[in-house]
């Protein structure tokens, strides 16, 4: 009798399920409902549940995008006031390995990663572990450590608040070249027999003179985000990846984030096959001498850490501007008063925190580019969201991060009304 009641029971629930999804759609996209359990719903996204009436010619302007550019894949989730609408891959996540791109796919996702870090320091904020006006450096600063504190030959280093770092005020120029993408360099220079950790890159920065006084001026900067995840390792006691992904990423019900490696034998499952702009070898990033490609070992992606050092699928990239937009449909994970912070407008100059840009109607931008992969997230007044994440990338780096943009606007002005309404999430 107790197996026959919980059947029952179950029937009347799928019944009921289904009925109201059906109230939800029209008669053309009835066919199409299917029930995505919400505890995993990033696991049962399939490109089926995507392949909806009407939208047969995005797909084909999409592939079309793709063969211009040569990209191997790419990957798009769209939502509207929270609801994931449309989850799909396109072309290949691993061309030797046989397998399609998936809305499952976890790629690289670049200097997207630096709004996961922006929204993981405004948590810590809201907790009262961390001030925006924190000093970052010197005896009362965050990374107090003598090893930096003894390094520092500009005295103005010890201005930088941890604002000023999610602004890209801190004051660090590029006359050396960038920290992060110049590690040979750095080697060479300080004859290492081995790659600086992150800690000791931070120590011979520190010794260089900055490019203006902090807070008065900006240059964007990959090692300011950096630093940024040294703070929360320091006021957390945790690791950069844990807190993030325990305090950030989960409560907001993202569970396909993953922090970036270097290599291909060493990648995340579902993680895809990243191809360069070229087949040119490349001196490995530590020294070593081999030649390799510059998609693998090239440089030291995971040391970008909170500059750039995430892995994730666009869906789940998308939730997670969905827990911080101030719709309430998908609970938010940071207060209003920090969503404002990070999303503030400002005439004159820039203070976007985290995103790359915010506009004075309201659209949020934030791109990356690394010569493996290029990210796109468009936020519009409207509550709608793309998400786009390719495997490949091409020289032309931040142009093509506006031909994004451009697909974008066409795509959206032509299929926005033919999306389901439906909530995948």
């Amino acid at each position: 009798m107790g197996i026959v009641f919980l059947c029952a029971v179950v029937c009347t629930v799928v019944i009921f399920t289904l009925a109201y999804q059906r109230e939800k759609t029209t008669e053309k996209e009835e066919a199409k409902v299917v029930a995505v359990p919400m505890s995993d719903w990033s696991d049962a996204l399939t490109n089926e549940l995507s392949d909806y009436p009407g939208l047969e010619k995005m797909d084909s302007e999409i592939e079309r995008f793709i063969g211009r550019w040569n990209i191997k894949g790419l990957s798009l989730a769209v939502t509207r006031n929270d609801s994931l609408l449309y989850a799909k891959g396109y072309g290949w996540a691993d061309v030797e390995a046989g397998k399609k791109m998936t809305p499952t796919n976890i790629m690289r996702m670049a200097s997207a990663s630096k709004l996961v870090t922006a929204i993981a320091v405004m948590r810590l904020v809201e907790d009262g572990k961390l001030r925006l006006d924190s000093k970052v450096f010197g005896p009362d600063g965050i990374l107090n450590d003598t090893a930096y504190t003894n390094a520092i030959k500009d005295r103005r280093l010890f201005d930088i608040t941890v604002d000023h770092l999610l602004q890209h005020k801190g004051g660090f120029g590029m006359g050396a070249g960038d920290p992060m993408f110049n590690t040979k360099d750095i080697i060479s220079a300080k004859r290492l027999t081995a790659p600086p950790t992150n800690e000791e890159l931070t120590s011979i920065v520190l010794g260089r003179k900055i490019a203006f006084t902090p807070g008065q001026g900006f240059r964007y900067s990959n090692f300011g985000y950096m630093l940024l995840s040294l703070v929360i390792e320091r006021v957390t006691g945790e690791s950069y990846w844990d807190f993030v992904t325990e305090n950030v990423l989960h409560p907001a019900g993202c569970y396909r984030f993953r922090p970036a490696t270097n290599y291909y034998a060493d990648r995340s499952e579902d993680e895809v096959h990243y191809y360069g702009p070229d087949t040119v070898a490349v001196e490995e990033y530590n020294g070593s001498g081999r030649m390799v490609e510059r998609v693998y070992g090239g440089s030291n992606v995971n040391g970008l850490m909170g500059a750039g050092g995430w892995c994730a699928s666009a869906s789940d990239l998308a939730r997670l501007v969905a827990a911080t937009d101030k719709y309430p449909h998908v609970s938010n994970i940071i207060s209003n008063e920090s969503i404002d912070s990070l999303t503030a407008y400002a005439k004159e100059g820039r203070v976007s925190r985290g995103w790359s840009e915010i506009d004075e109607h309201g659209k949020w931008r934030r791109t990356g580019t690394l010569s493996s992969t290029h990210t796109l997230i468009e936020r519009f007044p409207n509550g709608e969201c793309w998400v786009m994440i390719t495997n490949s990338g091409v020289w032309t780096g931040h142009n093509f991060s506006r031909d994004m943009t451009r697909l974008i606007s066409n795509l959206r002005s032509r299929y926005s009304d033919s999306f389901p309404h439906r909530d995948l999430w």
